[in-house]
């Protein structure tokens, strides 16, 4: 090869080709990246600092509804803890579970809550949390507990599951 070296052969442009190369795919690749988890409809980003509405329906321990006040019960302590966390103030709306589940579904509502278990039938239009804590009826079932949110907001459930397990380790 008459004693060139490979950078005397034309190396020097493969290897500027190689890097440039490298570079456009990196840029390419960074472009198309974005924080996951994301909210197509923003909800984390407007309910901190903002307004949260949630939708309570009442269910025993879990949500109840007094005369003339604000939900209450094991869930809405939550809810007014997660809410602070977020320095969110929460605009309670009170209904059936089919009227709030629609509220979600529609994107009316950012949380729902009503006692409900991981085998809901809202489940097919809504995202659930993971079940944050237990319960046992009074058959002997077991079940999961979880709450509603607007589907495919995975960073506000992110955040709110993440929030459930650290309460409920609290405890």
């Amino acid at each position: 090869m008459g004693g060139k070296s490979f950078l005397q052969r034309g190396g020097t442009r493969f290897a500027a080709v190689l890097a440039f190369t490298a570079a456009l795919a990196a840029a390419l690749f960074l472009a198309g990246c974005q924080s996951v988890p994301v909210d197509p409809h923003g909800t984390l980003d407007r309910v901190s600092d903002g307004v949260m509405r949630v939708g309570a329906s009442p269910n025993g321990e879990w949500v109840s509804l007094p005369p003339g006040g604000e939900p209450e019960g094991r869930e809405a302590d939550l809810v007014r803890d997660f809410a602070g966390k977020l320095n969110a103030r929460i605009e309670w709306t009170t209904g059936t579970e089919y009227v709030l589940a629609e509220g979600i579904k529609h994107g009316e509502l950012d949380l729902m809550i009503a006692g409900l278990n991981d085998k809901t039938p809202w489940e097919k239009h809504s995202g659930l949390t993971r079940g944050y804590t237990e319960s046992t009826d009074e058959r002997g079932t077991r079940h999961k507990h979880v709450m509603l949110i607007r589907q495919g907001e995975n960073a506000f459930l992110l955040e709110l599951d993440k929030f459930l397990m650290e309460a409920m380790t609290s405890k």
